[in-house]
């Protein structure tokens, strides 16, 4: 009998596809439509930033439905990671790159605000970015550095989710596990 995690697994797969396809569009299409529209490069800046602040809450509800997923599917694996070969070193791999791109995320969301204080109109963000002052033109080439880093690294994930639906496979279920069995008992 099989069981199925529709949810667990529609949370993942949805919040990774959010995740990676909303970061691809601002790095491609929104910060190329400011610059198209920007007359300057604070006007350019203000631009990127406003669509990249409507974008943050629905992209942190994207990681963390994707998150919860992934946690979800490593609960009901859990056998399968201790037991199949290869699924623990794909699992690893894919957590390493779960938390460089979360760290690429965060490091492209406290750019990205920094970037927003300082071009921003706003006599109270001016005071703020005069309390924290930066680098701009640094800040930029940082900024536009991570935030094509995020989607590399999402892309990375989507590839390893390829990785492990293939290892679900019966076939690959049944030799990954004689293998593991193999390892670790030298007499078989």
């Amino acid at each position: 009998m099989s069981e199925r995690h529709t949810l667990i697994r529609s949370l993942h797969d949805v919040g990774l596809a959010a995740w990676f396809g909303g970061s691809l569009m601002g790095a491609i299409g929104l910060n190329g439509a400011a610059k198209d529209q920007g007359d300057t490069r604070t006007a350019t800046d203000r631009i990127a930033s406003a669509g990249w602040a409507r974008w943050t809450p629905v992209n942190a509800a994207a990681i963390g439905a994707h998150l919860f997923g992934s946690g979800g599917l490593l609960a009901v694996n859990a056998h399968r990671v201790v037991t199949q070969q290869g699924v623990i070193s794909s699992t690893a791999a894919k957590t390493v790159v779960t938390g460089a791109a979360l760290a690429a995320t965060a490091y492209a969301r406290v750019l990205g605000k920094k970037i927003e204080l300082a071009s921003s109109p706003d006599p109270q963000d001016a005071e703020k970015a005069r309390e924290h002052p930066i680098d701009l033109d640094k800040a930029r080439r940082q900024l536009a550095c991570a935030q094509w880093v995020v989607p590399a690294l999402t892309g990375c994930l989507v590839v390893l989710n390829a990785l492990h639906g293939e290892q679900q496979r019966p076939s690959e279920q049944a030799s990954g596990m004689w293998e593991r069995a193999r390892s670790v008992s030298p007499f078989l």
